[in-house]
């Protein structure tokens, strides 16, 4: 009896133990799985990301690296912290804001030095002539507690109107936020190309402050304000060098590749989708503000300093707080590309 149940039992445990490493493995895989949020992947200030992607960057590393697309910076930073994402391209500005809420993350890798944004005002929109005029009008933005935000509710500050004296409306970037315009719902607002390009062409909208170039960030925020980067949990980083390493590597050698080729050759490099239906509006608006981008990665001396100053002009949750710059960035990974 006993060795008729042995050959039966035998192929059972086999089963048993094949479905027990097919799930080890898959878990693994899972664990493995490196997850990038971005916070607007067809926006041009985060071009880095998925052209990393399309020029074969990333899998050259090695890593199972999946990058995902959430229109407003804020949400991305909310997967971030949820765990659901090991990392964030988005705005350095949220490195400061959220160690003063007593959260470590820092920048790995600097993609630019100036947020690549303007305030686009309505046509429609009556005496808006300066900061000075937000006064009771509604501003898109991104997300609250977004980057635009972030800049947006400083502008008003610097000009003397306070945050109770004008609305922020959350409207998303691209096709959202021009239907927001179109519509009405918003005065003007904060943007980014493509998007600034499709709605000044058509006469939609016209330009009140530019921040696509360092030097008019420098005169509008006071220095460089380092915008777009590859963000991290700083523990995360610290337990998984080798891995941050061949990230910053991929991405560095994309900043290069921005720094040498034309805004046609990146441009060729792009998903279509990405043009808007309008390839060479993409490209003479990249070839205006491609500039913004570091040629190596490395943080600007003194862009940090610039960003906790424009924080500490309306941001309460940074205002009085003691903020560590040197924990909000490090350099360590950039200066290691060779």
């Amino acid at each position: 009896m006993q060795s008729t149940i042995k050959p039966l039992l035998r192929p059972m445990f086999q089963s048993i133990a094949a479905a027990l490493l097919l799930t080890a493995s898959v878990h693994a895989a899972a664990a493995d799985k490196i997850t990038i949020m971005v916070g607007g992947i067809e926006k041009q200030i985060y071009l880095p990301a998925k052209l990393a992607e399309q020029l074969g960057y990333l899998k050259e590393t090695g890593l199972d690296i999946e990058l995902l697309s959430e229109p407003a910076g804020v949400n991305a930073e909310t997967e971030m912290l949820s765990g659901a994402a090991q990392g964030v391209v988005g705005f350095y500005d949220h490195t400061i804001d959220l160690q003063a809420r007593g959260k470590l993350v820092q920048s790995v890798v600097q993609f630019s030095e100036a947020p690549g944004e303007v305030i686009l005002v309505s046509k429609t929109a009556k005496n808006i002539q300066s900061p000075a005029d937000f006064k009771g009008k509604t501003l898109g933005v991104t997300g609250l507690g977004s980057s635009t935000n972030f800049l947006t509710q400083y502008l008003a500050a610097k000009a003397g109107v306070k945050n109770s004296e004008f609305t922020t409306l959350p409207v998303g970037a691209g096709s959202t936020f021009i239907a927001a315009m179109a519509q009405g719902k918003i005065d003007a607002g904060m943007t980014t190309e493509p998007t600034i390009s499709r709605l000044t062409s058509s006469g939609a909208a016209s330009i009140l402050v530019d921040l696509r170039s360092v030097k008019s960030t420098e005169a509008a925020l006071g220095g460089a304000y380092p915008a777009a980067c590859l963000y991290m949990p700083t523990a995360w980083v610290n337990s998984h060098k080798e891995q941050v390493q061949k990230i910053v590597t991929a991405f560095v050698k994309t900043l290069r590749f921005i720094k040498t080729h034309s805004a046609k050759e990146i441009a060729e490099k792009m998903p279509a989708d990405y043009y808007a239906s309008n390839k060479q509006m993409y490209i003479d608006a990249l070839d205006g503000s491609k500039q913004m981008f570091t040629a190596d990665g490395v943080m600007p001396e003194n862009g940090p300093a610039t960003v906790l100053k424009v924080l500490n002009g309306f941001d309460k949750a940074v205002q009085g707080k003691s903020i560590n710059l040197a924990n909000t960035y490090t350099t360590e990974f950039v200066k290691a590309v060779k």
